[in-house]
C-alpha cells in the first residue's frame, strides 16, 4: 500500500498550529475506479480470500507485483485494510475475545434469531441459490419449528461477518497498465 501514497502531493501544513510547517503527503486525493467499470464482470475475477492471504501476496500472485496491493482495495472499496480485510482465524478470535471478554462468552450470548425462509440450492449446472433467512424477535423465533429457525450467537456473527470479507473481486492484469496510467494522471 506505500507504493499508492508514492505519487500523491505533497503540501507544507501547520500541524501544531506554531507557524512551523512539515512536508506531508496530501491524503485528500482520491483515486477510484469508476463505477462504469467496477460492473464489468469480464473485467473481473471473482476471488476468496485465504486464511494467510493479504494484498501484498494476492499482487504478488497475480501481477507478479507486490506493490500493486492498493488495486486489490480500491477495486474492493476497502479503505481501512485492517477492519476492512478478512482477520486470519487467529486474529478474529482475539477480536472476538477483546470484544466480548472471552470466546466462550461471545458462543453463550445470542446475537439475534432467524426464520429461514429457504435453503441453500445446488443445481447441477453448479449455479447456487443462495439461503435466505430474515431476522426475527424472540417470541416468533420459539413459535417456528426447528428446522425452519436459528439462534445466531455472537461468535457466530462475528464468523459470519468476517467470511462475507472473504469474497473479493480481482481485476483482470490485462487492465492494470489503463489503472496505473489513470492514476498518474489524477495525481499529477
Amino acid at each position: 500500500m506505500a507504493f499508492y501514497f508514492k505519487g500523491f502531493p505533497r503540501v507544507d501544513y501547520d500541524i501544531d498550529k506554531n507557524n512551523k510547517t512539515m512536508v506531508l503527503t496530501n491524503l485528500t486525493k482520491r483515486f477510484t475506479i469508476k463505477d462504469n467499470v467496477k460492473d464489468r464482470g469480464a473485467v473481473f475475477y471473482q476471488y476468496e480470500v485465504k486464511d494467510s492471504d493479504r494484498p501484498d501476496i494476492i499482487a504478488e500472485k497475480l501481477y507478479g507485483d507486490s506493490t500493486l496491493d492498493w488495486i486489490i482495495l480500491i477495486v474492493n472499496d476497502i479503505i481501512d485494510p485492517y477492519y476492512d480485510w478478512p482477520l486470519t482465524q487467529q486474529n478474529l478470535e482475539n477480536f472476538i475475545a477483546s470484544k466480548y471478554g472471552s470466546v466462550s462468552t461471545a458462543q453463550a450470548v445470542t446475537h439475534h434469531f432467524e426464520r429461514i425462509l429457504s435453503r441453500q440450492i445446488k443445481h447441477t449446472d453448479g449455479s447456487i441459490i443462495p439461503e435466505r433467512v430474515v431476522q426475527v424477535d424472540e417470541t416468533t423465533y420459539n413459535a417456528l419449528s426447528a428446522a425452519n429457525r436459528r439462534l445466531v450467537t455472537n461468535y457466530d456473527f462475528e464468523i459470519n461477518e468476517n467470511d462475507k470479507k472473504r469474497k473479493i473481486k480481482l481485476l483482470d492484469q490485462s487492465f492494470i497498465p489503463q489503472v496505473i496510467n489513470e492514476y498518474r494522471k489524477v495525481l499529477k
